[in-house]
């Protein structure tokens, strides 16, 4: 159940520089990343058109790229321009080519019609790029599960008291608190507020709490899996809207199913306080990847066990209000698309 007319993330922009050729495969076709000479990021279908050798196999020549099975030459277009020892070049002789742009510190691909694709509907991931800001890039994990479980994970964070009871967690206060969950046309917004509770451990290393503090959790999900999340940790005894001595941190996170049981999962997370202490970022970046590490383990185990059970149907709890609106926004996406 895939919605193709929306925007992926493909990649980091750094992991394509210069004549670098990337294959990653998304929604189960191979594809090619890489910049045209002009530096603007290009995709196309991994397969050369003549006989399927990967052209991520092949050589960069300028603008032009080289498979270097039998040496046909393709253009960002994806068109065919040169065969050698051949003049006349059919136009059906080209690769696919997708609708891709980098924002920020993303590489987002469409995979749907191009004429829809707008690039309105990226999502604003203006942390990966902003000097208020300070985030470790490169945060990637491939999971080998149907990317709406990870999905059903970040739409349900009753499972930080849990899964994170020594990272993220630290109180089943998490768990025991209600959600605000809003519809929005192309996911859901989600708050939960947890007062009068302790500190997680990861935030233990990171501020100075002497007693109770208040999280929040705020953050838009938006279809295909991007999660854009403002939270904070501060003292109970100060008013909500005073931030003085508080942990804030936004994190943008994108899911891009590889397979229909596979799935690239991109993430980070920034903080704006203590900017010019590289030690804060880094042990940001390493909490973050422990409790993912944590999630990966528990959502890959419920993966297997699916696989070899009998059918059943998941029995829902109040608590999957916003999995269950999701899930109903894709189908109903992926339907209308197959209906065109």
């Amino acid at each position: 159940m895939f919605v193709r007319n929306c925007w992926y993330v493909v990649a980091w922009a750094h992991e394509v520089q210069g004549d670098m050729l990337l294959e990653r495969t998304v929604l189960g076709e191979s594809l090619l990343i890489y910049r045209s000479a002009g530096e603007t990021p290009v995709v196309l279908d991994n397969r050369c058109p003549h006989r399927h050798a990967p052209l991520s196999m092949g050589r960069r020549e300028g603008d032009l790229l080289r498979c270097m099975y039998h040496g046909l030459a393709f253009d960002s277009s994806g068109q065919c321009v040169e065969v050698p020892g051949q003049e006349r070049i059919p136009p059906m002789l080209r690769a696919r080519s997708y609708p891709a742009v980098q924002k920020d510190a993303w590489i987002w691909v469409w995979m749907g019609d191009p004429a829809r694709a707008d690039e309105s509907l990226i999502p604003d991931t203006y942390s990966l790029n902003h000097p208020g800001w300070r985030y470790k890039p490169g945060g990637y994990l491939r999971y080998e599960v149907d990317y709406l479980l990870i999905c059903d994970n970040l739409l349900d964070f009753s499972h930080l008291s849990y899964v994170h009871e020594r990272t993220l967690g630290g109180t089943s206060g998490i768990a025991e608190s209600r959600p605000i969950v809003e519809r929005m046309d192309r996911g859901v917004r989600i708050t939960r507020d947890v007062r009068n509770t302790v500190p997680a451990p990861f935030h233990r290393q990171l501020g100075e709490f002497n007693g109770p503090v208040d999280r929040r959790f705020h953050y838009e999900f938006y279809v295909p899996g991007i999660l854009l999340m403002l939270s904070h940790v501060k003292p109970s005894d100060t008013p909500d809207d005073d931030m003085r001595g508080a942990l804030r941190m936004h994190s943008c996170q994108a899911l891009t199913p590889e397979t229909e049981s596979s799935t690239h999962y991109f993430f980070m997370a920034a903080h704006d306080y203590k900017l010019d202490d590289e030690s804060v970022t880094e042990s940001i970046y390493r909490s973050v990847c422990e409790a993912f590490e944590e999630d990966k383990k528990i959502i890959t185990a419920q993966q297997r066990l699916i696989e070899r059970s009998n059918p059943a149907p998941l029995q829902p709890i109040p608590a999957d209000g916003a999995l269950g609106q999701f899930r109903f926004i894709v189908k109903q996406m992926a339907d209308k698309e197959q209906r065109r």
